[in-house]
């Protein structure tokens, strides 16, 4: 992901942290280790470690602090999320991978109404079952459990792994 957005340039490329970074082929939560997600998710295809990576980027630009980037200006690291969000999202469509786009927007989404409630765990819970889901891993009851979501329940059913 770094590389990528430094090639890039521009306000991004200008706010890459200098230090750490990414590891494209795992999912890591924030401070944690990365996850065995991560082999499901480099299972689907070249793209996918990255345009997961991006999607997730861009959830921390809006609710947390970023990894990769982080800018000092709060409205600009809202633009990056959106920036990383969509980045995520193309790459994705251009797979042709439809049904991971409806996953990875149902997360962007149940996401976003999770922190509205001010309830970042079950975003978080969100967002893990949303990256299995994409890995071609969902949970046994995962339609059930983004019906839960919407309706504003904390507690997931199934969550893929």
């Amino acid at each position: 992901m770094h590389a990528v957005l430094r090639d890039e340039g521009g306000l991004l490329a200008d706010a890459l942290r200098t230090e750490g970074g990414l590891l494209a082929s795992t999912v890591v939560s924030d401070g944690a280790a990365p996850q065995p997600l991560g082999d499901a998710v480099a299972e689907r295809g070249d793209e996918y470690p990255l345009l997961v990576e991006a999607i997730r980027e861009g959830y921390l630009q809006h609710y947390g602090s970023g990894r990769v980037v982080q800018p000092a200006d709060p409205d600009l690291a809202l633009l990056a999320g959106d920036r990383l969000y969509a980045f995520g999202l193309e790459r994705l469509a251009a797979v042709g991978d439809l049904a991971a786009v409806g996953e990875l927007a149902d997360v962007i989404a149940l996401c976003a109404q999770a922190h509205a409630e001010g309830d970042p765990a079950r975003a978080e819970a969100i967002w893990e079952a949303g990256a299995a889901a994409v890995a071609g891993r969902p949970g046994p009851d995962h339609d059930t459990s983004k019906a839960r979501w919407r309706s504003g329940a904390s507690r997931p059913t199934g969550l893929g792994r």
